[in-house]
C-alpha cells in the first residue's frame, strides 16, 4: 500500500541560506521531494559545492554565490536563480544573523543594529518583491497559452506560488541582549500575515515557520557552553534542541498541495519551547 508523498515534482524553489544548517536541509528535502532547486551562499563555497553536487548538480540543483544585505542584492538572486531555470515556484526565506555574544541594548553599536536589520529584514523585501513580480509573470503567461490553446487555465489547487519566512521564538516573546535579532525575526510575522492577506487572492499562499534552538553552526557557541547549553535546554519541554531536517520537514509541507489551504500561519516548531515563558 502507497503512503501518502510529499511531492514537489515539476517544481523551483530558491531557499536562502542554503549552504549549511537548516537552507541545507531544506535544499537537500526539496530534492528528494522532486524539485529543482537553487540556494545561496555567501562564504562557505566548497560546502556549498558539495551540496550541489550531492543534490544532483546543474539542471538539479545549483549553489549561486551572492550576499544578501539589501533589496537589490534579494532581487539580484531571484533573477540569477530565473535565468538558470525558467521560472520559480517557491522562495524560502531562511537567511539571516545572529549576534552569539550578548549585547545591552545601551551598548549595541549603530553598525551592528543596521546590519542585522539589511541582512534579515531589508534582503528579504528584494526577494519578495522580485518572487511575486515572477510568479504573476508566470501566471499571466499561462493564462495567455491558455487562451491561445482554446482551454480554461488550470485552477485545480489555486495556487501559484508559495513564499515560506523563517522566524524564530525570539520573534514572537524577545530575546534580552539580542533585540536586534529578535525585532527582525518579529517582523517577518509581521510580514507574513500582511502578504497573506494581499496576496492569498492571486493564489500565492505565504507562511512562516518559527524554530526554536536548532543544532547549528550559529547556534553551537550557546548550545555547547555547559552552564547556557544546559539551561537552555531545561526551558525546552522536549529536553533537547531540533535537528536541522525537523524544521526542514514543516517547510517542505507548507510548499506541498497538503498545505493548499494554508495561508498566513506561525508554524511553530521549537519542542514547546514558545509555550514554556
Amino acid at each position: 500500500m502507497a503512503g501518502v508523498a510529499l511531492l514537489l515534482e515539476g517544481k523551483v524553489a530558491l531557499v536562502t541560506g542554503g549552504s549549511r544548517g537548516i537552507g541545507a536541509e531544506t535544499v537537500r528535502l526539496f530534492t528528494e521531494a522532486g524539485a529543482r532547486v537553487g540556494f545561496n551562499f555567501r562564504r562557505s563555497r566548497d560546502q556549498a559545492l558539495a551540496l550541489a553536487a550531492e543534490c544532483g548538480g546543474r539542471p538539479r540543483c545549483l549553489a549561486i554565490e551572492r550576499k544578501l544585505d539589501s533589496t537589490a542584492d534579494g532581487h539580484s538572486l531571484v533573477d540569477a536563480a530565473v535565468r538558470v531555470f525558467g521560472r520559480l515556484d517557491i522562495l524560502v526565506a531562511n537567511h539571516g544573523i545572529w549576534e552569539a555574544e550578548d549585547v545591552p541594548i545601551g551598548e549595541m553599536s549603530e553598525d551592528q543594529w543596521s546590519n542585522t536589520m539589511s541582512v534579515n529584514l531589508d534582503s528579504v523585501f528584494g526577494l519578495v518583491q522580485a518572487a511575486v513580480t515572477q510568479f504573476d509573470r508566470q501566471i499571466a503567461e499561462a493564462r495567455e497559452t491558455a487562451e491561445s490553446e482554446g482551454r480554461a487555465p488550470d485552477a485545480s489547487t489555486g495556487t501559484t506560488g508559495h513564499i515560506v519566512f523563517i522566524s524564530s521564538t525570539a520573534g514572537q516573546r524577545g530575546e534580552a541582549y539580542h533585540a536586534d535579532y529578535a525585532v527582525t525575526k518579529g517582523a517577518l510575522i509581521s510580514l507574513t500575515k500582511s502578504l497573506s492577506s494581499e496576496l492569498a487572492p492571486r493564489g500565492i499562499r505565504v507562511n512562516c515557520v518559527a524554530p526554536g534552538w536548532v543544532e547549528t553552526d550559529m547556534s553551537a557557541v550557546a548550545l555547547n557552553d555547559v552552564q547556557l547549553g544546559a539551561r537552555i535546554r531545561a526551558g525546552i519541554p522536549v529536553g533537547r534542541a531540533a535537528s536541522p531536517r525537523e524544521i526542514a520537514g514543516p517547510i517542505l509541507f507548507l510548499c506541498t498541495s497538503l498545505a493548499g489551504f494554508i495561508s498566513g500561519e506561525i508554524l511553530n516548531v521549537n519542542g514547546g519551547a514558545v509555550l514554556a515563558g
